[in-house]
């Protein structure tokens, strides 16, 4: 079961990725780096990402009708686009808190958003945390 490093040069694969991280939405601390950061700073695209996944996962308008779990956050992922890229958040179920989510930043040019969607739920679902 591959750890942070290996999901992330992982997502680094996927065409037109930009730059990737695992953070922590409740702390906006990035667990995990590779490539480039939107705006030049990891920790600061990681903690503006958290406030994006912050609010999804904390309001109950954004989650499924049927909500009995509480463990898990209610959202899946976030899509956010605009004119050059696409910014992907993946909230990666844990054991603990579920407090993590992965970050892809895609070239809109030379990406593909629904297989980037899959792969991120492919990889959130075999990262190992601990």
């Amino acid at each position: 079961m591959p750890g942070i490093d290996e999901c992330l040069l992982e997502t680094m694969r996927l065409p037109g990725a930009r730059g990737a991280a695992l953070v922590d939405w409740t702390s906006g601390l990035a667990l995990g780096t590779v490539g480039d950061p939107p705006g030049g700073d990891h920790e600061t695209a990681a903690a503006e990402a958290a406030e994006l996944a912050r609010l999804a996962a904390e309001q109950g308008a954004f989650g499924p009708e049927d909500d009995t779990d509480t463990v898990d956050p209610p959202v899946e992922d976030l899509i956010l686009s605009n004119r050059d890229s696409y910014h992907v958040l993946r909230f990666v179920p844990t054991s603990f808190d579920s407090s993590v989510f992965l970050y892809l930043w895609l070239a809109r040019a030379d990406g593909n958003l629904a297989l980037a969607r899959i792969r991120l739920g492919e990889t959130a679902e075999r990262l190992v945390l601990g």
